[in-house]
């Protein structure tokens, strides 16, 4: 196990190819996906062949950025990941045409067992602190559909105020008309999205 970081209570870890069991797992709670795919779960598939891949080619190209695998110390079981990597890397800013190229976005998902414990904003702390003071960002953003309360209050916890609210239509999205099939982006089309943000300052 390579180990990223730690709070006390939360090993961040690289993942490996032995994870795709653990995230199909977190991906076919339809509670966890409610917001992101309107509770259509991840294919086998699309986690072995595109989800993996994408998440171990960030190790070979950043120190600091990436997904983490997210361990609970006192079971030490998967719990789910965070994300810190460029906002240019982020599919929506993408095709909104509202990349900003000196922000990293900040996400996490974890398995509905440890939600209300505080985690989410207890991982997402530790790599703000590092982004600021270690690794020389400037400005953090994080994404959610206007409805998740619970995404947005880690966010708020961590300091971060709204920015702006977009909303994706399917215009942005053609003439990719196999991308408009994608049920994370049927689940967000004509919906509010919100961005935050926090800088170093």
């Amino acid at each position: 196990m390579t180990i990223f970081l730690e709070t006390p209570r939360l090993i961040l870890r690289q993942f490996t190819q032995d994870d795709a069991d653990k995230l199909f797992i977190l991906d076919s709670d339809p509670d966890v996906m409610r917001f992101i795919s309107g509770g259509i779960g991840s294919s086998y598939e699309t986690i072995t062949q595109h989800f993996l891949p994408d998440v171990l080619g960030y190790y070979e190209q950043y120190d600091n950025l990436g997904f983490w695998a997210i361990n609970e110390k006192s079971s030490q079981e998967f719990i789910g990941w965070v994300v810190l990597r460029p906002e240019a890397r982020f599919r929506f800013a993408q095709l909104l045409g509202v990349v900003e190229f000196d922000a990293m976005e900040l996400g996490y998902r974890l398995r509905q067992i440890s939600w209300g414990k505080g985690y989410a904003t207890e991982v997402s702390r530790l790599l703000v602190n590092k982004a600021f003071t270690e690794w020389n960002f400037t400005k953090i953003i994080a994404w959610a559909l206007s409805e998740n309360k619970a995404s947005i209050k880690v966010m708020k916890k961590l300091g971060m105020t709204l920015q702006q609210e977009y909303v994706l239509t399917a215009a942005d999205v053609l003439p990719d008309v196999k991308l408009l099939e994608n049920p994370v982006i049927q689940n967000i089309l004509d919906k509010k999205l919100v961005k935050y943000q926090l800088t170093s300052d």
